[in-house]
């Protein structure tokens, strides 16, 4: 492979900081909010090009860097907007956070580039293997590793496209890798031989043939009517006790109170206050409004005392039961619910309530209403699908509805709602489990379990989102392992071909 010069080192950064940005745009589209899987199939390809031109190691890890740090701020831009408009953080300070969390996650993808091009073998399809196996290494490090933060991996650009039938059986992280896997091979279009180009076809086309098929991996368990809350408190008044509390009270308590659904859910901190802070008389009307009839709620509150600490909860009320049903948050988001260690200077800068949550306990039992065990997360634990699939150990307590209640109004009315959505369709796909969303600001809907979006309210309206959700019940393939096993095949077969790579190259030493 030829290598290039000095001269020709300007237009190659150029083009991997576009099509970083490029794939950005795939995994939601900012003028209608789609995913686009033919877009981060080609700005991978790009990207993949550059690396088999014959770059050196250290470029490489340049490029693949510039391609991730645009990809990532392209991505999470609007983490801007919750720390200078609703933080009260300086605009540049906003701005550097978000680039430097986006350099720091693309050395990952850094490190990818240059072990490709350092470990690379002669063969086209090694080479491809490699890169599907380095990408998805890098994939679940941004993941897993310092508490993971896999927002926009590139997997979710697909769950609208021909790749999505693998999302079942291998998870959005082992599709980011078939996804890799697909754009070396488009890179190589011209040098792959006639097998790579039938293989790469046969992998694009395999799961709209095994769907034709109409195969199930789940039943229903029945449907459940559902009425969604979405009360759009502006964020810079969801804490405030002149505006936004009173009103969340007054909105929630009325809807709560007057609804006949037989499941009713509000979103994350619906109530803003602790039980013990709520005026008179407003958590025993709460508890007596459901104690008996057909009715049942979730709803988003903090929980919890000085003694004891505190948790971002699902408080869930039903006929029948002595105390309530609780969810506390597992996956806390840090800055938000935890402060990591030397970083307090950070937040002390801005003006957020930030929270000291306790961590909830990873597969806590559902909420059982109606045959139905409905299993709530909060904000982005629906990020985690290896963490959702602990619950699934045993099929006889799996959920039959998964529901996932948030806020994420401090990023505005921006594409971080349709990524959020998005997001939790991949669930749906990966676990044959409809999603049930009841947000402050949106997305609020209803999704089937096969990724489809059935009933939805717009964004930033106060409204009530009425439904009916079909569970189900029943392992696919991705939930029967992850639940066992983790991530961990996925980190074993990436692992194993670099170790095959590393040792052919020390073979030839």
């Amino acid at each position: 492979m030829k290598v290039e010069g000095s001269r020709h080192w300007f237009w190659p950064l150029c083009l991997s900081l576009l099509a970083g940005l490029v794939q950005a745009v795939s995994i939601a589209a900012p003028w209608n909010g789609q995913p686009l899987w033919w877009l981060q199939w080609l700005s991978l390809g790009v990207l993949a090009g550059l690396l088999e031109r014959g770059t050196s190691w250290r470029r490489a890890a340049v490029l693949g860097g510039v391609f991730a740090a645009a990809w990532l701020a392209g991505t999470f831009w609007w983490m801007f907007i919750s720390m200078h408009t609703y933080g009260g953080l300086p605009a540049p300070l906003a701005a550097a956070a978000v680039l430097a969390l986006a350099a720091v996650l693309a050395l990952y993808y850094a490190a990818a580039c240059a072990l490709y091009v350092r470990l690379a073998p002669a063969h086209p399809a090694g080479r491809a293997l490699l890169f599907a196996a380095l990408w998805l290494l890098a994939e679940l490090a941004r993941g897993r590793w310092f508490t993971g933060f896999g927002w926009g991996a590139a997997g979710y650009a697909h769950v609208d496209g021909l790749l999505a039938g693998y999302a079942p059986w291998v998870g959005v992280y082992g599709i980011s890798a078939i996804a890799a896997w697909l754009a070396m091979t488009l890179a190589q279009a011209w040098t792959c031989g006639p097998w790579r180009r039938v293989a790469a076809l046969a992998v694009l086309a395999l799961p709209a043939v095994y769907q034709a098929g109409e195969p199930e991996t789940s039943t229903s368990a029945g449907r459940l009517q559902v009425a969604l809350l979405q009360g759009d408190i502006p964020q810079d008044e969801k804490f405030q006790p002149g505006s936004g509390v009173p009103t969340a009270l007054r909105w929630y308590g009325e809807q709560l109170g007057t609804s006949r659904a037989p499941l009713m859910v509000a979103p994350e901190t619906a109530l803003p206050l602790l039980p013990q802070q709520l005026p008179d008389g407003y958590w025993a009307a709460l508890t007596k409004r459901f104690a008996s009839g057909e009715q049942a709620a979730l709803i988003g509150m903090p929980w919890g005392s000085f003694s004891e600490g505190y948790t971002n909860a699902v408080v869930g009320f039903k006929p029948g039961q002595a105390s309530p049903w609780r969810y506390d948050k597992h996956h806390l988001v840090p800055f938000g619910e935890f402060i990591p260690t030397g970083f307090k200077w950070f937040t002390a800068m801005m003006n957020i309530p930030l929270g000291d949550f306790n961590r909830g306990s990873l597969g806590q039992p559902s909420f059982e209403w109606q045959g139905q065990r409905l299993a709530p997360n909060i904000c982005y634990e629906d990020l985690f699908g290896e963490e959702l699939g602990a619950r699934f150990a045993d099929p006889a307590t799996a959920p039959t509805v998964f529901v996932n209640l948030s806020n994420i109004a401090w990023f505005g009315n921006t594409v971080a709602i349709d990524q959020h959505l998005h997001i939790s369709r991949m669930r749906t796909l990966e676990f044959a489990r409809p999603f049930v969303r009841a947000t402050n600001t949106g997305a609020t809907a209803i999704i089937d379990h096969q990724g489809h979006v059935t009933a939805a309210l717009p964004r930033h309206t106060r409204g009530v989102l009425s439904g009916e959700v079909d569970g189900r019940q029943g392992l696919t393939p991705y939930a029967w392992w992850v639940s066992r096993f983790g991530l961990w095949p996925l980190w074993g077969v990436a692992l194993l071909v670099l170790g095959l790579a590393m040792r052919r190259l020390l073979s030839k030493k």
